[in-house]
Order: structure tokens, then sequence, then C-alpha cells
């Protein structure tokens, strides 16, 4: 068991950890999304390392867990979408349905795969209409491991100032646990056997669901994220019958139960600003006061450039795939005072946190 650090002492860490190259511990982080799926193939290794030349102050993968127990970094652990399976005949037997989260699903499944196997695989685009430019990448780069990732973190991080870390999301892990495969035993595997798993590194994980973190709260003194999306709920207390909402963990008595096990909150970003029925920005809400009243930072996802992504007064034309007025974005939720952004355009990012921190 690690020592018990109050809620309080964690989030003062949070913000020393989170400063990077900047002296004052307002300053945003900037998270590469996935790596920049805008402009490489999620997920990849260029991805990833175009994050980092980019400026991010953290990679982000998610992770999901193969047949013999390893840890791999995909969107959801159903690859059809990602990768070139579904052209592969040597694993048409491998296609089935499978109940995720109470949803059924048709496809191939990282669980029913070894490492070896996914390995054979080549990674395709996942929104081909948005981002056509990366159709042409498709079957160049393999699926990654998480160690992979704490690799290209730690070599890119020889070359900087400030080293980069990594922020896991774990995947499903109701769902995985029924399979006998439990991600968080898995990941502190990893950490452990990296030297990562101490109060200092700089990692982070995060969950849509909260037994596994809180499960993790003993485990381990690094940066614990609850996530929370506009609507639905943790399936792991759907699963458990307990009828808690997303919606209603933005409330203050629920924060306070967040506090007690996480260091922050990653919420969808329509929970900090809304948007009208016009899809327009509209008002601030209280999460980000509140949050910080109780120690917990916030970190939003995902801001993305695309029109299609961005609110109404921000898109620029009805071209869907066409960029709009992202850094307008950014500098309001910036002014909201979130302290950290998910973004699929790094250099996007870095540039809007740029402007403002340069602002009077």
């Amino acid at each position: 068991m690690v020592p018990y650090v109050s809620s309080a002492d964690r989030h003062r860490g949070l913000l020393l950890r989170f400063d990077g190259r900047v002296s004052s511990p307002a300053t945003p982080i900037v998270i590469g999304h996935r790596g920049v799926p805008g402009e490489r193939l999620e997920h990849t290794r260029p991805s990833y390392l175009r994050a980092v030349e980019q400026g991010c102050d953290y990679i982000e993968p998610d992770v999901v867990a193969t047949k013999d127990g390893q840890l791999v970094v995909r969107h959801e652990n159903e690859i059809s979408g990602t990768t070139d399976v579904a052209s592969r005949p040597e694993f048409a037997g491998h296609k089935t349905v499978k109940f995720i989260d109470g949803v059924a699903y048709s496809g191939w499944f990282t669980e029913d795969f070894t490492l070896a196997e996914l390995k054979t695989l080549r990674v395709r685009e996942r929104l081909p209409q948005l981002r056509p430019q990366n159709i042409p990448l498709a079957r160049t780069e393999q699926i990654l491991t998480l160690d992979e990732v704490i690799d290209i973190a730690e070599q890119a991080s020889a070359t900087r100032e400030e080293p980069v870390g990594v922020y896991v999301e774990t995947k499903h892990p109701t769902y995985f646990a029924g399979l006998g495969l439990d991600l968080n035993d898995l990941l502190i595997d990893v950490l452990e056997r990296r030297g990562l798993n101490h109060r200092g590194a700089k990692i982070v994980i995060q969950s849509m669901e909260t037994g596994n973190l809180k499960a993790l709260r003993d485990r381990t003194p690094l940066t614990l994220v609850q996530l929370m999306d506009r609507q639905g709920a943790p399936y792991d207390l759907v699963a458990a019958g307990d009828p808690l909402t997303y919606w209603a963990m933005r409330k203050p008595p629920e924060l306070e139960r967040i506090a007690a096990y996480a260091d922050g909150i990653g919420p969808n970003k329509s929970l900090v600003i809304k948007r009208d029925l016009r899809a327009r920005l509209a008002k601030t809400t209280k999460l980000v006061r509140r949050a910080h009243a109780l120690g917990l930072v916030v970190h939003i996802w995902t801001m993305r450039s695309e029109n299609n992504f961005l609110p109404a007064d921000l898109r620029t034309s009805r071209d869907k795939a066409a960029h709009g007025d992202a850094v307008g974005e950014y500098l309001a939720f910036f002014d909201a005072g979130v302290d950290g952004v998910f973004s699929d355009f790094t250099a996007t990012a870095v540039q809007a946190r740029s402007l403002w921190l340069g602002r009077p």
C-alpha cells in the first residue's frame, strides 16, 4: 500500500508537475490526444512524435488488453475501424458479436488476439471523411504497446528541458475484468517494471469508470483523473445498479466524493462552457470553480480544429473537414480557468496557449 496523500497535497504537487517550462502554476497543459491525429494516424509512433515536436506536455494512449495479457494502444478494443483486420483472411474466424458496456458490437476485438497477431496488422484512419489527408498513411504503422509509448516519451524527454509525460486512459475496465483481464493489474505491472509507480513520475491515469480509480488509489501515488461525459454514466455504476450519472457528478456533493480518490476531473468540454440552441458557445458553468475549490484540476476533452467539432460561431464554412477558428475556442476555455486541454492538433493548442499567456 502506498502512503496516503491528501487531495490538497496531491493538487499542489500536480500543479508543480504540470508547470512545464513556464513559471506560473496557472499555465494550462497541452495533452497530445492520441498524438496529433489531425495530422498523423492516431495512436501511432509518427503521431506521438509529432505531438512532442509541436510542444505537448503529455502524450495520451488509450489502453486495452490482448488475449495474452498485454496492454496495447487503441481507441477501442473493437479494431475494424482503425486497422486492416477486416481484409485479413487469416483472421476472418475472429469476427464476432460482443456486448461492450451493454452495447452490441460486431467486429474484431483485441482480447481475441495475441500481441504477436496484433503486430501483423496495420493501422488506418478512423475518420476518413474528416481527415482525408491521413488516408494515404494506411498500412504504414503497427499497433503500439503501452511500453512502446513510454519509450517514445522517455526518448523524447532526453532532448527537452521538461520531460514528456504519459497520460494513460484505461478503456472498459469492468468489461475486461469480466474476462479475467484486470487493466489495473496490467497497468501497475508495466509501471512497476518501468520504475514509474512513484510520486513525481510524469504519469497520469484516467478512466470513464469510478471503481478502478478508487481501487488504484491505494496502489499508486500517481495522478488520477475522473473522466466525465455530458450524458450517460460510468459503466461500473450502471452494472452495479447505481443510478449516479455523469451529469450528477458535476455537482458539489459528488465532486467531494471524487476528490477523495482522484486528483482531477476530465470533463467533456460542454460541461465547462455550454452551447446554446444554435450550437454556439454560451454560458460558462460553475464546474471549474467547484473543482478548484476542492483541489481538483480540470482537463477538458477534446479540442479539435475541424468545423465539424467547433461551436457554430467559430466555424468558417459548411465544409465539415475544413478548419475553423479553433484558437478562439481555446482562448474561451483558458479564460474559463481550465488547467489542461486534450487536443488533436498540438500546434494549435500551443499557439493558443502562448497567445493567452501573452495577453494583459
